[in-house]
């Protein structure tokens, strides 16, 4: 026992519960993501896949249990749609929406404390926590739009105490974000930015809340035309900073404050359908300098159909 507590107390942490938050970078970052301006539905499906770890050196807790060594693989696929009203409210454009993901997770680490210690390996899959998205708001100026998201994360996924692959997080999170872009329809020119603020609540089986974090994604897209409609081609860079330590009888090991930034290519394709819109986008975004966090690779695959 006393070895295993010196390894939690001399080694590295990790910040945020598991090593990563609700904010996944490339979530929303490009033209395809912006809040829509035209009256109806935009469905969209999304896979995502992620392969991160953590040092050997470094220990975080993840589900109850004090980890070393971490290694997580994570598919998801996504459904989801957004409604756009056709009356305005104070002049913006006002949509809801809610997205289910159906999650795969693989993860292996060796437990250093809170259960047996030694090396282990968990897998998982079944529906995660649902998004929700009571407001989204856009404005309009010429070359210019204006909005304004708020995702609610509701703690529908399955999870268990003593696990390390978790489908669901256990907590409420809330994520107010405001999005800027400029889109030049006579060169193509397109970018974004996008900036929020995670909220997050306690997780009340392990008595742990990961600290409220900032994060920022940016694009640059260029619009080529190709066939009947348009390759998109450009990039996205992302920022994350913890801003307040996790807190919480559970986070034992102290309220660590976590980092990461990333940058990759982001290609797609928009086909104008009559009156319609088929969008499909692929971007990959390795994480490039983390700190107190799992570093990996994002890739993402999105296709939204708006009518």
């Amino acid at each position: 026992m006393r070895s295993v507590l010196l390894v939690a107390l001399v080694s590295p942490v990790f910040a945020e519960e598991g090593g990563a938050g609700r904010y996944v970078p490339g979530n929303a970052a490009t033209l395809i993501d912006l809040p829509p301006t035209k009256a109806g539905w935009v469905f969209e499906s999304i896979y995502l896949n992620y392969d991160g770890d953590a040092s050997a050196a470094g220990t975080f807790p993840n589900g109850g249990l004090v980890t070393a060594g971490l290694d997580a693989t994570s598919d998801a696929f996504i459904l989801g749609g957004i409604y756009t009203f056709d009356t305005p409210v104070l002049e913006f454009h006002y949509s809801i929406g809610a997205f289910i993901p159906y999650m795969w997770m693989d993860v292996t680490a060796n437990v250093v404390a809170g259960g047996t210690a030694g090396f282990r390996s968990d897998s998982a899959d079944g529906i995660g926590d649902i998004t929700l998205i009571p407001a989204m708001m856009a404005w309009k100026c010429d070359s210019w739009q204006f909005g304004a998201i708020l995702p609610v994360y509701a703690p529908t996924g399955d999870y268990q105490v003593g696990s390390l692959a978790n489908v669901g997080r256990n907590y409420w999170t809330f994520d107010p974000t405001l999005q800027v872009s400029y889109n030049n329809a006579k060169t193509g020119f397109n970018a974004a930015i996008f900036a929020g603020a995670t909220l997050n609540t306690e997780n009340s089986d392990t008595d742990y809340q990961s600290g409220s974090a900032f994060h920022i994604d940016a694009s640059v897209q260029q619009l080529l035309p190709a066939g009947p409609g348009f390759l998109s081609v450009g990039f996205n860079a992302f920022y994350y900073e913890q801003i307040e330590g996790d807190s919480g009888s559970g986070a034992s090991l102290g309220g660590f404050e976590g980092r990461s930034i990333g940058i990759g290519p982001a290609l797609g394709y928009i086909l104008p359908v009559g009156e319609n819109t088929l969008v499909v986008e692929a971007r990959w975004l390795p994480e490039l300098d983390t700190r107190r966090r799992l570093e990996g690779d994002f890739l993402w695959l999105k296709v939204v159909y708006q009518f």
